[in-house]
């Protein structure tokens, strides 16, 4: 019995060694015993600086009970490194004193550390919409402008067509662009609606609306359509992490009508949230290994899959995604592969 307790008590002891090892691994070798976050730092840095695999994030940080989210940080707090149980976790500390009367606080979620780079992300955003062809075809359509003119421009009134009954005063302005393609099947993903301005609503007749044009990155033109403008997420509601579930897919797309990407450009992917892709996914894009004839063998083979970087997630659809590439070793092309890091 003796031997069997003591066999008992060596393996937890070693699982436990085991695991206090695999959480070391996960650190910097050279990383600073506390941080002080700063105007214009991102989440993505934070957990670079501590982190070999920055979405390992939500694995090692500490959760303090007296801060509702973990992951929203903001200039001031400081990251400690802290060991619990002899393991290292990541303690956020906030700067500010709170007092303690009672009354209603308000957190300013826009003061809060962004997880990507906010003017790449702000900058895509508000040029992109991904809607549906029916969506589209539905949505209320420019018929042109005073004296029968085609082409408007910012400042100009025009005339619009269609369903105006929800009594909405703004709305973007967008022409269809191309779709994604499910490269393996030819299924329609999503289909690009680019970004040609905003405009509000003057008055409304029957179906017909007189608008004022307040933005304009172009001529608005006939058939161009009125859709609402799309609201973005606030990014201090996700953070890094690896996906829950298994994801394999291609980049569709390299966002500003190029092939190849770098770091901080923003690719389309072709899976989404029936794929259980989420904002802050973190995935590793590879380079399919090339075809190569083994002389030896008298055979054609595959070499092996070469990982060339990583992106993360930060908007999703059904049936597709955007993610930014947050570090790129080598030119990134329409294609490439994706999948878990």
């Amino acid at each position: 019995m003796k031997k069997i307790v003591l066999g008992f008590m060596l393996l937890v002891s070693a699982a436990i060694s085991t695991q206090g090892a695999e959480q070391h691994q996960l650190l910097n070798e050279d990383i600073p015993d506390q941080y002080e976050v700063e105007k214009g730092d991102t989440l993505w840095d934070i957990a670079a600086i501590f982190l070999r695999d920055p979405w390992m994030w939500p694995e090692i940080r500490h959760a303090n009970q007296q801060i509702d989210n973990p992951h929203l940080i903001h200039p001031g707090d400081l990251i400690s490194l802290v060991y619990i149980d002899g393991k290292p976790r990541l303690q956020v500390n906030r700067s500010r004193e709170y007092k303690l009367s009672p009354q209603i606080r308000t957190i300013d979620h826009q003061q809060a550390v962004a997880a990507l780079p906010l003017d790449t992300i702000d900058n895509f955003l508000s040029k992109s919409l991904v809607t549906s062809s029916a969506e589209l075809n539905a949505a209320p359509y420019v018929l042109g402008g005073y004296e029968r003119r085609l082409l408007m421009g910012m400042g100009d009134d025009f005339y619009a067509r269609g369903d105006f009954t929800d009594n909405q005063l703004n709305y973007g302005i967008y022409r269809r662009g191309d779709p994604y393609i499910e490269p393996s099947t030819g299924e329609v993903l999503g289909l690009r609606a680019e970004d040609v301005g905003s405009a509000k609503v003057k008055a409304v007749k029957d179906s017909i609306a007189t608008l004022g044009a307040t933005r304009s990155v172009g001529e608005i033109r006939f058939k161009d359509r009125l859709l609402s403008h799309e609201q973005r997420s606030l990014v201090s509601s996700f953070y890094p992490r690896a996906p829950k579930d298994k994801v394999a897919g291609v980049v569709l797309n390299v966002e500003g009508g190029v092939r190849n990407a770098g770091a901080l450009d923003v690719v389309a992917l072709n899976r989404g949230n029936r794929d259980g892709l989420q904002a802050g996914d973190t995935l590793a894009i590879y380079k399919e290994g090339e075809m190569i004839k083994d002389r030896i063998a008298d055979e054609r083979i595959r070499l092996p899959d070469e990982r060339i970087g990583l992106l993360m997630v930060f908007s999703t659809y059904e049936k597709m995604s955007f993610g930014l590439v947050m570090q790129a070793d080598r030119q990134l092309d329409i294609g490439d592969l994706v999948r878990n890091p």
